[in-house]
């Protein structure tokens, strides 16, 4: 039984249901603070690294004494990182069920077209390969040039940090394409209920 007076009222509230979880999953906002969270593993990685540069036989022992400081912020920044990707993988499964449940109530085709959203999609997947690149490049240009123990830590721990930070946006965007096009090839036909 429907809790709308009419398909008119049911179209307009699925209008605007979709449109605000299809910003909350794809948005550019999104793309940033998946960006935004990178960041925040980079400096968390770099200060728990930085206290490196004091082990070895040549190493700078003066590295060593904020080292009590240095590996708690370290930890302090690269723990909520991954707490906040993790959090947002969940975020994006809910916001996907949702769109599910609004998608099985009936059908619209300019509303349904727009969910692609084959311009921000194709956004995510071409921004995405930048710090896919970076961390790539960081990666091997560290280890093929690194001269002491810290260099190659930091810099490969870095690269891979930039590196699935792309990679995450990279599979958001085909995730969502793969998924919306597999879902509106199931839903009801317009006026089917």
């Amino acid at each position: 039984m429907s809790t709308w007076p009419n398909r008119t009222a049911l179209l307009a509230d699925r209008r605007i249901a979709l449109d605000a979880l299809r910003k909350r999953s794809l948005g550019l906002g999104r793309l940033v603070l998946l960006w935004l969270v990178g960041t925040l593993g980079l400096l968390g990685w770099t200060s728990f690294t930085l206290p490196l540069q004091g082990l070895g036989p040549n190493g700078d022992r003066m590295m060593l004494i904020p080292a009590p400081l240095l590996v708690p912020l370290g930890l302090g920044a690269l723990v909520p990182a991954v707490f906040v990707v993790v959090r947002g993988v969940r975020r994006d499964r809910e916001v996907r069920e949702l769109m599910d449940l609004w998608l099985e109530l009936d059908r619209d085709a300019g509303l349904d077209a727009r969910l692609r959203a084959p311009g921000l999609s194709l956004t995510w997947l071409l921004l995405s390969f930048v710090p896919c690149g970076l961390g790539l490049w960081m990666s091997f240009g560290t280890a093929a040039e690194a001269r002491t123990i810290y260099d190659a830590v930091l810099g490969m721990g870095a690269g891979v940090i930039a590196w699935v930070t792309g990679l995450l946006g990279i599979a958001k965007s085909v995730a969502h394409r793969k998924w919306i096009l597999a879902r509106l090839r199931r839903t009801p036909a317009a006026g089917g209920r």
